[in-house]
């Protein structure tokens, strides 16, 4: 595709502005490994949520939404939306935990909650399980949608996408650290909503959709628009609403949606300069990514499927494109295809935004690992902020380039988001309970990795090679290893020693969780005259994040209907935001945020 000189303006401006930014926030990156990492520990709510809703609008998203609304309709998003309530579950009781926890990355958190040498064996090992491996595998897949992107609309190769969009990405990262990356995040994040909401008001106006009220009518798109599967077809029901609703939120580690708060979440909530900040960053970020963002990508997808109704003609309308990644997640760039010039190149700009936002804070949170809780606890204690830094930035490029080379593997952004979701199963609910529960040590989250991780391998690789076995569905392989992680880790929980006295007692004085989980150590520290100066507000916590859960959903469903023009089910759904919304307000005195 050749795009306008107007096209290459916009895109070009975007760059220099994205360097700038990382070049204003250099002035004070390098002062401290705080300030490199987490910003100075200073930033206001409103600029940590949207840096949150920033970084999960990635390059791959709207992708991920075209693959699933063109596979499983609309009620297919179910998937992810049902992580809405590990997202309230952060917001109303772990938000203030991590917070105080003082810690300056989540993997501290370890040494600060278990004891000993398998204390520190589980900070070493995350840090580069989490700070390498994963972290590259969820990079990989946002560079892949980055290549698929580059390959129908610039017509580059996928070294090229990597060259420049990663090597500007790079550099700003390096220079600006954490700082750096929110402002960046600030204002790419408006420019991908602006460049999205523009691309499918356009869209959904060329002579081959016809309008909005013609495409709703399309034979193409029947069975597609409902925003609930089809209650009596279980075979949609099950693995598209059941399963997510009632084990996927709770049960698997993903990134962005972690039980119990943790990675670049994590890194946002402990940048806040109060609990009251880190509680209404993430209350910000969970409303935006889930009832107003996804809206746009679903209309694109839906038209997608009267301009591209098969594989065959996208195959046939990009004819250059290597035929092991065209699949269904191609047709967002497809549609984008049909822009003209000015949008083009606006919309380029947007995508590349997502692309950016989303990996330079990869690129910060996972050198902050390698750092902070690898280099500087087991290699060199006595490593000055200056050197941490240094290390950082050289592992920003590594982290960048190890990223690039698992890309070039990888077929579609679905693929990489099962792989996750399997690699994950049944560790979440160790991340909710340690807060809760004095018995979880350091054990439980050693197996509970290790055992989701072999199992997934097996689901994944070994089961389907064994020949004459029954064939497993995706909810199936995930029900398998959340049962056999739980089980595991519950096990081996018991069978260990638990975390020793002292470090448990310094732990619940500090973090002050409820006492419910904490009896033995809330005993013992009463008759040595300690008691916590706060009063539990789990309670109020969790009935806050049902009540937000169903508010995000009305607003999900009324900006939905209003869309369809379905007017009484927009009143309900807004009726049911209004009352929700009122009970939220009366709750949230009761959460005692400092």
């Amino acid at each position: 595709m050749l795009l306008s000189t107007f096209d290459w303006i916009i895109i070009g401006s975007f760059f220099v502005i994205s360097f700038l930014i990382g070049l204003y926030a250099s002035r004070k990156s390098g002062k401290s490994f705080e300030e490199y990492f987490l910003a100075g520990g200073n930033m206001p709510w409103w600029l940590l949520g949207i840096s949150m809703v920033a970084t999960t609008f990635a390059a791959d998203t709207p992708n991920l939404v075209a693959d699933i609304v063109r596979k499983g309709g609309v009620s297919g998003n179910w998937v992810w939306w049902a992580f809405l309530l590990t997202g309230m579950l952060t917001v109303f009781v772990y938000a203030k935990l991590w917070k105080r926890s003082g810690v300056l990355t989540d993997l501290e958190f370890y040494e600060l909650r278990y004891s000993g040498k398998p204390a520190a064996f589980l900070r070493g090992f995350r840090a580069l399980y989490l700070g390498i491996i994963f972290n590259c595998m969820v990079m990989a897949v946002v560079i892949l949608a980055g290549i698929k992107i580059g390959g129908i609309l610039l017509g580059a190769t996928p070294l090229q996408v990597v060259l420049v969009a990663g090597s500007i990405t790079v550099i700003y990262t390096m220079l600006g650290g954490l700082r750096g990356v929110i402002l960046t995040d600030f204002f790419q994040f408006g420019m991908a909503m602006f460049g999205g909401i523009a691309a499918a008001v356009y869209l959904l106006n060329i002579p081959e959709v016809g309008g909005f009220s013609t495409m709703l009518q399309h034979p193409n798109l029947s069975g597609k628009l409902h925003l609930l599967p089809d209650f009596s077809d279980t075979n949609t029901l099950i693995p598209l609403f059941i399963i997510p609703l009632a084990v996927q939120w709770w049960s698997t580690w993903y990134p962005g949606a972690e039980p119990g708060g943790g990675g670049y979440i994590a890194q946002r909530m402990l940048s806040a300069k109060s609990e009251k900040d880190a509680t209404g960053a993430t209350l910000l970020f969970n409303i935006a990514h889930y009832a107003l963002r996804p809206w746009p990508w679903i209309l694109v997808a839906l038209a997608s499927l009267i301009v591209f109704p098969d594989l065959e003609s996208i195959k046939g309308s990009f004819p250059n494109l290597n035929e092991s990644i065209i699949n269904d997640d191609l047709a967002y760039p497809a549609m984008l295809s049909l822009l003209p010039t000015g949008l083009l190149g606006l919309v380029i700009a947007s995508l590349i935004a997502a692309f950016m936002s989303t990996i330079s804070t990869h690129l910060n949170w996972g050198s902050s690992y390698v750092a902070h809780d690898f280099y500087k606890r087991f290699v060199k204690p006595d490593a000055t902020d200056k050197q941490l830094v240094g290390l950082g930035r050289i592992s920003t490029v590594l982290l960048m380039v190890f990223a690039s080379i698992i890309a070039l593997g990888l077929e579609s952004a679905l693929e990489g988001f099962n792989i996750i979701l399997q690699i994950g199963a049944g560790t979440g609910l160790i991340y909710i309970l340690r807060w809760f529960w004095w018995r979880i040590n350091a054990y439980t989250e050693i197996a509970g990795m290790a055992i989701s991780f072999l199992v997934a391998v097996f689901l994944e690789k070994i089961y389907p090679t064994l020949g004459h076995v029954p064939v497993l569905e995706g909810w199936h392989k995930l029900l398998l290893g959340v049962a056999i992680t739980t089980i595991g880790w519950l096990l081996v929980t018991f069978l260990t020693k638990p975390t020793k006295k002292e470090t448990l007692e310094n732990f619940y004085l500090k973090v002050q969780p409820d006492k419910a989980g904490w009896k033995p150590i809330a005993d013992e520290l009463a008759k040595k005259g300690k008691v916590v100066s706060k009063m539990s507000t789990l309670a109020a916590g969790v009935a806050a994040m049902f009540v937000a859960t169903i508010l995000v959903y009305s607003l999900l469903f009324g900006v939905g209907y209003l869309i369809y023009g379905n007017w009484m089910n927009t009143m309900f759904a807004g009726f049911s935001a209004a009352i929700t919304g009122y009970l939220l307000f009366k709750l949230w005195p009761k959460l005692q945020m400092d």
